[in-house]
């Protein structure tokens, strides 16, 4: 990859224009109205007089071979590799945000192709155990232009492709977008519009309906970063869990992550039992309930929901497929929810 101090802008997909020079942004919901010279909520999409381009194409911030587990995805390819890019830019503003230097701030940028991104993963293909490549660290919805390219190349070259992703993205855009996506790693911050809106400073509806679109075309696991005392009651993970399970499928992965002070929230950070407790009454309702940030403690196994066998043993990033045949179980033969 080449240093880049900025990229070329590249005319942007999904906007239309209106009077007087304005345009209409239709990548995400928030539908951001901007007269000339004016930038997106995301911060990466302008109206160059009249025209709407985007400044992230080919940008890269981040890069790296990921075990896919760090996704997180438990039930894609246990114990395979990624190859793992990210832009700057995002389309929401959470008070929490761990990745705010490359999403709210100005990083350091590195140009990189399509071309370039998918050789990497082949190149990892042949001697990591790399499946494909994840669009992830930052919003890859806000990096919309080079997420496709890249995603039909990848599919050309039998790649497999992962979006780790927030979910908020217009219908039309996701409608281009999904026949590319093998899975998703979906982050429902919370279950409250109120949450969403003075802690995000987002929108939980289009997130849910998503997520509802989503698994119908592939693989989807869920993440929810539990905050101290805003979106950790049992109440409200109660709501999260019911929808879940009758709107997603009792079978679909679940990860509640530990909350550590970062960006503008300085809260203490989740007590660990907070976390467990969280598990415990997911999995009244769900088949496969995981923790994450948190050290030392157990549960993150994959067990057989039918007979309890343990199909996939985790420690920390080394994966084993302890009682798998295909996706079935080899003591029941229950079919499990995982992609092998």
């Amino acid at each position: 990859m080449k240093k880049a101090a900025t990229c070329d802008p590249k005319e942007a997909l999904h906007w239309e224009a209106l009077e007087n020079k304005e345009v209409r942004c239709r990548l995400c919901p928030w539908q951001c109205r901007l007269k000339p010279g004016g930038k997106g909520t995301c911060r990466v999409r302008l109206n160059e007089e009249g025209q709407l381009v985007s400044l992230n194409y080919g940008c890269c911030t981040s890069y790296a071979l990921d075990p896919v587990e760090k996704k997180p995805l438990y039930h894609f390819w246990p114990g395979s590799t990624i190859f793992s890019v990210g832009t700057m830019g995002c389309n929401f503003r959470c008070r929490f945000c761990q990745n705010w230097q490359i999403a709210q701030g100005e990083p350091d940028l590195n140009g990189i192709t399509p071309e370039e991104a998918t050789a990497l993963a082949q190149r990892y293909a042949r001697t990591q155990n790399c499946v494909g490549l994840a669009y992830t660290y930052s919003e890859p919805v806000v990096w919309f232009e080079f997420v496709v390219e890249a995603a039909r190349l990848a599919r050309e070259q039998g790649l497999k492709n992962v979006l780790v992703t927030n979910g908020f993205i217009g219908e039309e855009a996701l409608d281009e977008l999904l026949p590319l996506i093998d899975a998703m790693n979906i982050d429902v911050k919370g279950f409250t519009d109120d949450y969403y809106l003075k802690v995000c400073r987002g929108k939980r509806g289009p997130v849910l309906r998503t997520a509802e679109k989503a698994r119908l075309h592939c693989h989807v696991e869920l993440t929810t970063l539990l905050v101290t005392g805003l979106n950790d009651s049992e109440e409200e993970i109660g709501e999260l869990v019911d929808w879940v399970a009758g709107s997603l499928g009792t079978d679909v992965p679940v990860h509640f992550s530990r909350y550590f002070p970062n960006y503008e929230l300085d809260l203490p950070p989740t007590p660990v039992a907070t976390l467990i407790r969280a598990r415990e009454v997911a999995r009244e309702k769900l088949q496969y309930v995981y923790l994450g940030n948190v050290a030392g403690v157990e549960g993150n196994d994959t067990h057989c929901p039918r007979c309890g066998n343990l199909v996939i043993e985790r420690k920390r990033w080394s994966v084993r497929l302890a009682g798998l045949d295909g996706r079935n179980c080899v003591r029941c033969g229950n079919k499990i929810n995982v992609i092998v």
